[in-house]
């Protein structure tokens, strides 16, 4: 990965959206809940299961935050009836986290109980270290309210991750472990790569020792090798867990984990508000926002 991919990253908000919109056909499905049914069609083809995302987060209008509940009721609504192997993932700052949380727990139950009615899953995505008290508290909530269907997400590189996954452990969690991609500061987050590798894998340890159901969300060659051997020393069931991956993301790789007979999930985001994901999915793959530029310089060069 070159000095000018790095340059070229840091220079996206400049690049045309039209180029980026081209680009992130790679990331996001479509900006319609039939252009994600159109993927998925083609994940569950492959032996693949998904999670759906509306895109937008950090909404700050209790209207705008009702508008993304009512996209959701319909998204859980027509699942069934399209035969679609996937469950959802909901960011609670676009269900009105950062306007009131008793507005974001009544529009996050309102989605579980629909989605328990549809027998479907709600995966409560986690976001940056303001809103992980706030984000905990409200899944220890809906579970002690008999809620089930519902599971919670860890990063890895959060030093408080091994206190949260021992209390979640003994709620019967069901966890997505990833590594985390929001910038925190070190007092709280690991900075080595080398740290946060091996507190993934530890706390995969716990987890799975611990008997939760877990999402190992990595793209990482090395995580995944170290996580098909812990699996096979522990012996692990197959209906015990899944591999994640992003849309787009290291095809070649998913299709190998298929391959070697784990489950795994694909990550499926769509909607109005692709451009925000495209630009970040960008930034943290310079190498492909280089591509960009030079397609772009390219014709002058002819």
């Amino acid at each position: 990965m070159s000095v000018f991919d790095h340059l070229i990253a840091k220079t996206l908000p400049f690049i045309p959206k039209q180029i980026v919109g081209q680009v992130s056909k790679r990331y996001i499905a479509g900006t319609t809940f039939a252009d994600a049914v159109r993927v998925i069609r083609n994940l569950n083809h492959k032996a693949m299961m998904a999670t759906l995302d509306i895109l937008g987060e950090h909404i700050s209008e209790k209207k705008a935050a009702l508008q993304v509940r009512s996209e959701w009721e319909s998204v859980i609504g027509k699942i069934p009836g399209e035969g679609l192997n996937t469950n959802i993932s909901v960011k609670l700052t676009q269900l009105g986290l950062q306007i009131d949380t008793e507005f974001c727990y009544d529009n996050l139950r309102n989605l579980v109980e629909k989605a328990e009615a549809a027998k479907n899953f709600v995966r409560i995505d986690m976001e940056d270290s303001s809103t992980t008290d706030r984000t905990l508290d409200l899944y220890r909530r809906l579970r002690a309210e008999g809620h089930t269907n519902i599971g919670v997400v860890l990063q890895a590189y959060m030093r408080r991750s091994e206190q949260d996954a021992r209390e979640l452990i003994a709620m019967g969690a069901n966890f997505r472990l990833c590594k985390g991609i929001y910038r925190e500061p070190e007092s709280i987050a690991y900075q080595g790569k080398d740290e946060v590798r091996k507190n993934f894998l530890h706390l995969l340890a716990m987890m799975v020792d611990g008997g939760s159901y877990v999402g190992i969300a990595t793209h990482d060659d090395l995580l995944i090798e170290g996580s098909y051997e812990l699996l096979a020393k522990k012996n692990l069931k197959w209906d015990r867990y899944e591999f994640q991956m992003l849309l787009g993301v290291k095809e070649a790789k998913r299709n190998a984990i298929v391959s070697d007979g784990h489950r795994l999930r694909v990550y499926v985001p769509f909607g109005e508000q692709w451009y925000a994901y495209s630009v970040r999915r960008l930034k943290e793959n310079p190498q492909i926002a280089g591509y960009i530029a030079r397609a772009l310089l390219q014709p002058r060069r002819s």
